[in-house]
Protein backbone atom coordinates (compact mmCIF):
# COMPACT_ATOMS: atom_id res chain seq x y z
CA UNK A 1 0.00 0.00 0.00
CA UNK A 2 0.87 3.59 -0.69
CA UNK A 3 1.95 5.84 1.81
CA UNK A 4 -0.74 9.35 1.84
CA UNK A 5 0.06 11.68 4.48
CA UNK A 6 3.82 11.03 6.55
CA UNK A 7 4.75 12.70 9.86
CA UNK A 8 8.23 12.17 10.40
CA UNK A 9 9.16 13.36 13.90
CA UNK A 10 7.13 16.33 14.30
CA UNK A 11 7.18 18.73 17.03
CA UNK A 12 5.40 22.04 17.99
CA UNK A 13 5.82 24.17 20.67
CA UNK A 14 4.22 28.26 21.61
CA UNK A 15 5.81 30.84 23.03
CA UNK A 16 3.90 32.56 25.42
CA UNK A 17 5.75 34.97 27.53
CA UNK A 18 8.65 32.92 29.45
CA UNK A 19 6.80 29.97 29.11
CA UNK A 20 7.18 27.17 25.94
CA UNK A 21 4.12 25.13 25.31
CA UNK A 22 5.26 21.97 23.97
CA UNK A 23 1.93 21.06 22.28
CA UNK A 24 2.91 17.67 20.16
CA UNK A 25 6.28 15.95 20.74
CA UNK A 26 8.28 13.49 18.78
CA UNK A 27 5.48 12.22 17.01
CA UNK A 28 5.35 9.68 14.18
CA UNK A 29 2.26 8.51 11.77
CA UNK A 30 1.73 7.57 8.74
CA UNK A 31 -1.60 6.89 6.53
CA UNK A 32 -2.29 4.69 3.64
CA UNK A 33 -4.03 4.95 0.84
CA UNK A 34 -7.88 4.05 1.53
CA UNK A 35 -7.24 3.84 5.50
CA UNK A 36 -9.24 4.92 8.25
CA UNK A 37 -7.29 6.42 11.82
CA UNK A 38 -9.52 7.42 14.34
CA UNK A 39 -7.31 9.46 17.15
CA UNK A 40 -8.33 10.11 20.31
CA UNK A 41 -7.31 11.43 23.45
CA UNK A 42 -8.44 13.70 26.44
CA UNK A 43 -9.23 17.70 25.45
CA UNK A 44 -5.16 19.36 25.01
CA UNK A 45 -3.54 16.55 24.29
CA UNK A 46 -2.98 17.67 20.95
CA UNK A 47 -5.08 15.77 18.81
CA UNK A 48 -6.67 19.03 17.09
CA UNK A 49 -3.35 20.44 16.30
CA UNK A 50 -2.04 17.19 14.44
CA UNK A 51 -5.13 17.71 12.63
CA UNK A 52 -4.42 21.08 11.59
CA UNK A 53 -0.03 20.62 10.89
CA UNK A 54 -1.77 17.47 8.83
CA UNK A 55 -4.08 19.53 6.64
CA UNK A 56 -0.73 22.33 6.41
CA UNK A 57 -3.00 24.92 8.55
CA UNK A 58 -0.42 25.39 11.20
CA UNK A 59 3.55 24.52 10.52
CA UNK A 60 5.44 22.02 13.01
CA UNK A 61 8.00 23.93 14.78
CA UNK A 62 10.41 21.04 13.73
CA UNK A 63 10.33 17.70 11.40
CA UNK A 64 9.13 16.58 8.62
CA UNK A 65 5.52 16.29 7.06
CA UNK A 66 5.22 14.47 4.02
CA UNK A 67 1.98 14.07 1.72
CA UNK A 68 2.36 11.79 -1.45
CA UNK A 69 6.27 11.94 -0.84
CA UNK A 70 6.19 16.11 -1.13
CA UNK A 71 7.14 17.37 1.59
CA UNK A 72 4.62 19.82 2.64
CA UNK A 73 6.35 20.87 5.67
CA UNK A 74 9.17 22.98 3.19
CA UNK A 75 6.61 24.61 1.28
CA UNK A 76 5.30 27.74 1.87
CA UNK A 77 1.47 29.29 2.24
CA UNK A 78 0.39 29.15 -1.60
CA UNK A 79 2.52 25.77 -2.40
CA UNK A 80 0.63 23.83 0.65
CA UNK A 81 -2.79 25.32 -0.42
CA UNK A 82 -2.65 24.42 -3.86
CA UNK A 83 -2.60 20.92 -2.25
CA UNK A 84 -4.85 20.89 0.16
CA UNK A 85 -7.20 22.25 -2.21
CA UNK A 86 -7.19 19.58 -4.51
CA UNK A 87 -6.74 16.54 -2.19
CA UNK A 88 -7.60 17.48 1.66
CA UNK A 89 -10.74 17.62 2.63
CA UNK A 90 -11.38 19.18 6.60
CA UNK A 91 -14.42 18.71 8.85
CA UNK A 92 -14.40 20.77 11.49
CA UNK A 93 -16.74 20.50 14.85
CA UNK A 94 -17.72 24.59 14.03
CA UNK A 95 -19.25 23.62 10.46
CA UNK A 96 -17.67 26.95 9.28
CA UNK A 97 -20.19 27.94 6.57
CA UNK A 98 -20.16 31.34 5.13
CA UNK A 99 -23.50 32.67 6.92
CA UNK A 100 -25.08 34.84 4.31
CA UNK A 101 -24.52 31.86 1.32
CA UNK A 102 -27.33 29.36 0.85
CA UNK A 103 -26.07 25.37 1.12
CA UNK A 104 -25.77 25.22 -2.22
CA UNK A 105 -23.69 28.35 -2.38
CA UNK A 106 -21.57 26.97 0.57
CA UNK A 107 -20.86 23.85 -1.27
CA UNK A 108 -20.28 25.31 -5.18
CA UNK A 109 -17.31 27.96 -4.00
CA UNK A 110 -15.39 24.94 -3.46
CA UNK A 111 -15.88 23.98 -6.72
CA UNK A 112 -15.68 27.39 -8.62
CA UNK A 113 -12.22 28.01 -6.85
CA UNK A 114 -11.10 24.95 -8.13
CA UNK A 115 -12.42 26.31 -11.28
CA UNK A 116 -14.65 22.91 -11.85
CA UNK A 117 -17.68 23.43 -14.44
CA UNK A 118 -21.14 23.39 -13.44
CA UNK A 119 -20.45 24.05 -9.62
CA UNK A 120 -24.01 24.25 -8.79
CA UNK A 121 -24.96 20.98 -10.68
CA UNK A 122 -22.13 19.38 -8.55
CA UNK A 123 -23.07 20.94 -5.24
CA UNK A 124 -26.99 19.87 -5.62
CA UNK A 125 -25.94 16.46 -6.87
CA UNK A 126 -24.16 16.33 -3.30
CA UNK A 127 -26.35 17.67 -1.37
CA UNK A 128 -29.17 15.34 -2.30
CA UNK A 129 -27.11 12.73 -1.21
CA UNK A 130 -27.02 13.48 1.94
CA UNK A 131 -30.92 14.07 2.14
CA UNK A 132 -30.98 17.84 1.53
CA UNK A 133 -32.71 18.01 -1.65
CA UNK A 134 -35.33 20.80 0.15
CA UNK A 135 -32.43 23.02 1.91
CA UNK A 136 -30.44 23.93 -1.39
CA UNK A 137 -31.60 27.49 -0.66
CA UNK A 138 -31.41 28.02 2.85
CA UNK A 139 -29.15 29.72 5.23
CA UNK A 140 -27.15 27.99 7.41
CA UNK A 141 -29.05 29.93 10.66
CA UNK A 142 -32.06 28.35 8.60
CA UNK A 143 -30.48 24.64 9.20
CA UNK A 144 -30.21 22.42 11.78
CA UNK A 145 -26.67 21.29 13.44
CA UNK A 146 -27.04 18.06 11.74
CA UNK A 147 -27.68 20.28 8.74
CA UNK A 148 -25.27 22.32 8.59
CA UNK A 149 -22.77 19.64 9.40
CA UNK A 150 -23.91 17.51 6.56
CA UNK A 151 -23.51 20.86 4.49
CA UNK A 152 -19.71 21.36 5.53
CA UNK A 153 -19.10 17.84 5.04
CA UNK A 154 -20.70 17.96 1.03
CA UNK A 155 -18.07 21.02 0.80
CA UNK A 156 -14.94 19.07 2.18
CA UNK A 157 -15.66 16.14 -0.45
CA UNK A 158 -16.50 18.54 -3.45
CA UNK A 159 -13.42 18.16 -5.30
CA UNK A 160 -13.12 14.01 -4.36
CA UNK A 161 -10.57 14.71 -1.74
CA UNK A 162 -7.83 11.68 -0.96
CA UNK A 163 -7.35 12.52 2.42
CA UNK A 164 -10.59 13.56 4.54
CA UNK A 165 -9.54 15.32 8.05
CA UNK A 166 -12.14 15.73 10.73
CA UNK A 167 -12.12 17.10 13.27
CA UNK A 168 -14.91 15.83 16.51
CA UNK A 169 -16.99 15.81 13.37
CA UNK A 170 -19.61 15.11 15.57
CA UNK A 171 -18.99 16.83 18.55
CA UNK A 172 -22.21 19.46 18.47
CA UNK A 173 -24.81 16.88 17.72
CA UNK A 174 -27.41 14.73 19.38
CA UNK A 175 -26.89 10.73 19.03
CA UNK A 176 -29.47 10.32 16.00
CA UNK A 177 -26.95 13.22 13.66
CA UNK A 178 -23.55 11.74 14.91
CA UNK A 179 -25.07 8.60 13.85
CA UNK A 180 -26.10 9.90 10.66
CA UNK A 181 -22.52 11.81 9.86
CA UNK A 182 -20.29 8.28 10.99
CA UNK A 183 -22.70 6.70 8.60
CA UNK A 184 -21.87 9.24 5.46
CA UNK A 185 -18.53 9.88 6.15
CA UNK A 186 -17.92 5.41 6.34
CA UNK A 187 -19.88 5.31 2.89
CA UNK A 188 -18.18 8.08 1.65
CA UNK A 189 -14.16 6.75 1.90
CA UNK A 190 -15.38 3.33 0.96
CA UNK A 191 -17.05 4.41 -2.13
CA UNK A 192 -14.36 6.88 -3.01
CA UNK A 193 -11.78 4.64 -1.68
CA UNK A 194 -10.36 7.79 0.27
CA UNK A 195 -8.64 7.80 3.83
CA UNK A 196 -9.82 9.32 6.67
CA UNK A 197 -8.32 10.96 9.76
CA UNK A 198 -10.54 11.90 12.50
CA UNK A 199 -10.48 13.18 15.92
CA UNK A 200 -13.37 12.06 17.93
CA UNK A 201 -14.35 11.82 21.91
CA UNK A 202 -16.81 8.97 21.08
CA UNK A 203 -15.54 5.72 21.64
CA UNK A 204 -18.44 4.56 19.11
CA UNK A 205 -16.96 6.38 16.70
CA UNK A 206 -13.57 6.13 17.22
CA UNK A 207 -13.85 2.18 17.16
CA UNK A 208 -15.74 2.16 13.19
CA UNK A 209 -12.07 3.66 12.00
CA UNK A 210 -9.30 0.84 10.80
CA UNK A 211 -6.90 1.59 13.49
CA UNK A 212 -7.34 3.55 16.65
CA UNK A 213 -4.36 6.33 18.18
CA UNK A 214 -4.44 7.85 21.46
CA UNK A 215 -2.33 11.09 22.08
CA UNK A 216 -1.63 11.75 25.67
CA UNK A 217 0.90 14.86 26.81
CA UNK A 218 1.43 15.44 22.94
CA UNK A 219 3.08 11.85 21.97
CA UNK A 220 1.17 8.71 20.54
CA UNK A 221 1.02 6.01 23.36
Amino acid sequence: MDSLLKLKNVNLKYQTGNDTIKVLKNVNLETKKNESISIVGESGSGKTSLIMLAGGLEKATSGKIFFEDQEISKMNEDEVSKIRRKNIGIVFQSFYLIPNYTAVENVALTLELNNLKNPTERAKELLDRFGLKNRFNNLPSQLSGGEQQRVAIARAIAMKPKLILADEPTGNLDSENSQMIADILFKYIKEEKSSLIMVTHDPKLANKAKRKIKIKDGKIV
